[in-house]
C-alpha cells in the first residue's frame, strides 16, 4: 500500500527573488532558488518539515477570494509549535490578517499574508 509522507503548497508568483527576501526574513525559511541567480525561475522555501515551492509566472497576480468564505479562505496551514512565540515575533512587521486567537475547535492561530497575497495559517492545538 502507498504512504504519503508530506505534502509541499506550490504557489505562482511573480517575483521569487523578493518572495524569498519576505519568507527569509519574517519567517525564517531557507531557500534554494533555481537557477542559482535571478531571475529565479523556481524556489523551495523550507523551514523545519514545512516547504513551499514557488513557480515564477512573469505578471502574476493572485486574485484576493479570502472575503469570498465566512472565515477568510486559506492557501496553506501550517501546524506550528509555539505560536504564541512565532507570533509575537512577527507582528509587528508582517500583515497580520487575523490576529492569534482560540478557535471553538480548541486550537490557537493567526493568519498572515504574504507580498503576494497568499494567506498562511499557523496553529497549535
Amino acid at each position: 500500500m502507498a504512504e504519503f509522507h508530506s505534502l509541499a503548497a506550490c504557489f505562482p508568483v511573480a517575483d521569487i527573488g523578493a518572495t524569498i527576501i519576505w519568507y527569509e526574513k519574517q519567517l525564517g525559511f531557507i531557500c534554494d532558488p533555481f537557477p542559482d541567480r535571478e531571475p529565479y525561475v523556481f524556489a523551495i522555501l523550507r523551514r523545519d518539515n514545512v516547504e513551499i515551492f514557488l513557480q515564477r509566472i512573469e505578471g502574476y497576480q493572485k486574485p484576493d477570494v479570502y472575503s469570498r468564505r465566512p472565515g477568510g479562505v486559506w492557501d496553506a496551514y501550517i501546524r506550528t509549535e509555539g505560536v504564541r512565540d512565532l507570533y509575537e515575533s512577527v507582528r509587528e512587521e508582517a500583515n497580520i490578517v487575523q490576529p492569534l486567537r482560540q478557535q471553538p475547535y480548541g486550537a490557537w492561530e493567526f493568519e498572515v499574508k504574504d507580498p503576494n497575497g497568499y494567506v498562511l495559517v499557523f496553529a497549535e492545538g
